[in-house]
């Protein structure tokens, strides 16, 4: 039984498997998009979300981490410098498996693993929406028809008044000579 073992052996040994992984995370992270086998995709995403994560803390402790997991200093200061702008919004989930088939020589089931884009903000969307709902006119649901009858009584002074000095204007223009 496999009760609280995390992780995948892959026929491997530990060492062999820690250096797979270390490679495939450092690849994953320079490139933002590596071709590998299921299982290997599944595990990597639980490596590169670690070392996603300890970017997004950004101190000292957090970058030597990383340097511990990740092969080459310069693929760590491009991340240290971009994942609190990229994945600062997101909990979790900074990458995305998307399955291509079978492998031709040994039918194994291939996928791309590759780094979700920056989140774009949503601020545009979320203002057209309040501006759209503040220019439609409310309606109320339990119109009585006494209240319809104010409302329009009220308001016909007010358009009867806007019309006069309309027509009024219209008519002069009208009648003036070219």
């Amino acid at each position: 039984m496999r009760h609280r073992k995390a992780g995948i052996k892959l026929g491997r040994t530990t060492s062999h498997r820690t250096a797979l992984f270390r490679n495939m995370v450092t690849s994953l992270l320079k490139y933002e998009r590596i071709q590998t086998t299921d299982p290997k995709a599944k595990e990597l995403r639980r490596w590169a979300d670690n070392v996603i994560t300890l970017a997004k803390r950004g101190d000292l402790h957090a970058r030597r981490q990383a340097l511990a997991i990740v092969m080459e200093k310069d693929v760590v200061n491009k991340l240290f410098a971009e994942a609190a702008e990229r994945f600062g919004t997101r909990a979790g989930g900074y990458t995305r498996i998307i399955k291509l088939g079978r492998r031709p020589g040994d039918a194994a089931p291939v996928s791309v693993i590759e780094l979700i884009a920056a989140d774009k903000p949503k601020d545009k969307k979320t203002k057209k929406k309040k501006e759209e709902k503040a220019s439609k006119p409310k309606v109320r649901k339990d119109k009585s028809v006494k209240a319809d009858k104010e409302a329009a009584a009220s308001a016909a002074p007010e358009t009867a008044a806007k019309d006069d000095k309309s027509s009024g204007a219209a008519e002069k223009k009208e009648d003036s000579p070219k």
